[in-house]
């Protein structure tokens, strides 16, 4: 798995926010505090910083703007009501990505809008030289076909790729927000990796 990083930014154009980096954990802690003490408008600093990046999640797990738009509202609604019980322990931005992910999630299980599971029996052919090979490409045909791949992952496969590739976040915070193990979440990349390969070759 060690070329994993490799193939997605070449497929997948993903524009970050700007974001303020001399904003320190401790600094954030701050303009909590703040809040808390009844600086309610402060919060408007955390839409502006996270706002883009938790949309984005979201509208991947969900496929729709229009209900992301809606959850991601609804994702910082949370955050503020809840905002005291912040643990300090963990980032902001890894407590609202995982307040996104639980928003997304229960929406989509509300929607019954989860896509079918995926026969994996058919991934036991592949090597990791052949998923590197077709993954790790710059030819726009296996690039169309690789983002036609990811439109037919689960939600919680797009959650994933979306934490892994495009925000790049280490291992340990995907793990807590998508309550898995870091173990499990080296196990879904892998797994996802074959999958991918596996519905791009289908088109051949």
């Amino acid at each position: 798995m060690s070329n994993e990083k490799k193939f997605f930014p070449q497929a997948v154009t993903f524009h970050k926010a700007s974001r303020l980096k001399g904003i320190m954990q401790n600094e954030e802690s701050h303009i909590i505090a703040s809040i808390l003490s009844g600086r309610t408008e402060q919060f408007s600093y955390f839409l502006d910083t996270y706002g883009p990046q938790v949309f984005h999640l979201i509208v991947r797990m969900v496929g729709s703007p229009e209900d992301a738009e809606e959850l991601t509202q609804d994702c910082f609604m949370k955050a503020f009501t809840h905002l005291s019980s912040f643990q300090e322990n963990s980032s902001f931005s890894t407590w609202i990505y995982r307040i996104a992910y639980n928003t997304a999630t229960s929406a989509l299980r509300k929607k019954e809008h989860e896509l079918l599971s995926f026969d994996n029996r058919m991934w036991n052919s592949l090597s990791d030289t052949e998923v590197d090979e077709t993954l790790n490409t710059e030819n726009e045909v296996q690039i169309e076909k690789l983002q036609r791949a990811l439109t037919r992952l689960t939600s919680d496969e797009k959650a994933l790729v979306t934490l892994f590739y495009e925000e790049e976040k280490p291992v340990t915070e995907i793990a807590y927000i998508l309550h898995l193990t870091e173990n499990n979440v080296k196990v879904k990349l892998h797994r996802v990796r074959k999958k991918l390969c596996t519905l791009m070759k289908e088109e051949d």
